[in-house]
């Protein structure tokens, strides 16, 4: 009789730890569950943008791409303002779960920062890159009359100081890629600002600057016309649309490289295994013909969609403009 107790007592701690057993198994089971299920819920897709620019157009054309592979909703919220730099603020400051993430851009991610603008975020340090997206070169541009053909008659010119040359630029991205030549040749042409890249095209039309820093989307038709003619292009490699100009770097000035790019990023600590589904999905979009086929259409080209290269690229970015705004004393200027 005075053995009942015990035995009851071990049997009922036996199913006390097998049902605590049971509970754990199933909350392990959950968790890992709701792990593999991202996405579970919609997505918010901040925006650098206005509606109806390029990076919007191109935004909403994965859009539906993404909502198949993702199999839920992607929210997209344009967030333009301050050269991007409101978007990328509100993102820096999201929980890292991959429910909010962005699209940025060269100026917020890289020329902001090394023009020293004030921003709250450092894009290093306070974003998850996902997947670079898109970038557009420059093109350095002359009238038809214009006595140069090439970069080395640019310099020359430049040297010799007759004629005296300005070079015309729109926006702050060019007005970079404008600085950085200067910087690259050793030169001191004369930057001269105007609000927008197609009044440069106009004044080249007119002859009334020699040179311009201009992009294909505003001087497509005049240069297509032989109207003004391209002296060379800021990519590293050769442009498809212009295939028979050559590089910066082609033209003696090692490593030139000058392109407006859009990437997409989420705010830091994003988990390793919601990072790779989001990569996969967008790198998936991004080899489509149709997004392929609108990139053209802007004169864009794809980028990478290693996450990991495109945070070294967005870090040599950084230090790239910054070292041509210290050189140029254009951080000073800009305040």
């Amino acid at each position: 009789m005075r053995n009942i107790r015990p035995r009851e007592e071990r049997a009922m701690m036996g199913r006390t730890a097998l049902a605590i057993l049971c509970a754990c198994s199933l909350m392990a089971s959950a968790t890992g569950d709701a792990l593999a299920a991202f996405p579970d819920r919609p997505i918010r897709f901040i925006l650098s943008h206005p509606p109806g620019g390029s990076a919007d157009v191109i935004a909403r054309l994965m859009q539906p791409k993404l909502e198949k592979l993702l199999g839920q909703p992607l929210i997209i919220e344009n967030r333009a303002g301050a050269g991007g730099v409101i978007a990328m603020d509100a993102l820096s400051k999201s929980k890292p779960d991959g429910y909010t993430i962005g699209l940025g851009a060269s100026g917020a991610l890289a020329t902001s920062i090394a023009l020293g603008d004030p921003v709250s975020y450092d894009p290093v340090k306070d974003f998850t890159p996902i997947a670079a997206v898109s970038a557009q070169p420059f093109i350095l541009a002359a009238p038809d009359s214009f006595a140069g053909k090439t970069v080395a008659d640019v310099i020359a010119m430049e040297k010799r100081g007759e004629p005296k040359l300005t070079m015309g630029h729109g926006g702050a991205i060019m007005h970079l890629t404008a600085a950085l030549f200067n910087y690259a040749a050793k030169l001191n042409i004369t930057l001269v600002t105007y609000k927008g890249t197609g009044p440069v095209v106009t004044d080249l039309l007119g002859a009334h600057i020699p040179l311009g820093i201009i992009d294909m989307p505003s001087g497509e038709s005049a240069l297509n016309a032989g109207k003004i003619k391209p002296i060379a292009i800021s990519s590293l490699e050769r442009y498809d649309v212009l295939p028979n100009v050559p590089t910066f770097a082609e033209s003696g000035l090692k490593d030139f490289e000058a392109v407006g790019w859009l990437g997409v990023v989420a705010p830091a600590g994003l988990a390793p295994d919601v990072l790779a589904t989001l990569n996969k999905a967008f790198a998936t979009v991004l080899r489509d013909p149709e997004v392929l086929a609108r990139f053209r259409s802007f004169s864009s080209r794809p980028m990478t969609t290693d996450p990991k290269e495109f945070g070294a690229f967005i870090t040599s970015e950084i230090r790239k403009w910054t070292a041509v705004v210290e050189a140029a004393n254009l951080r000073q200027k800009s305040q």
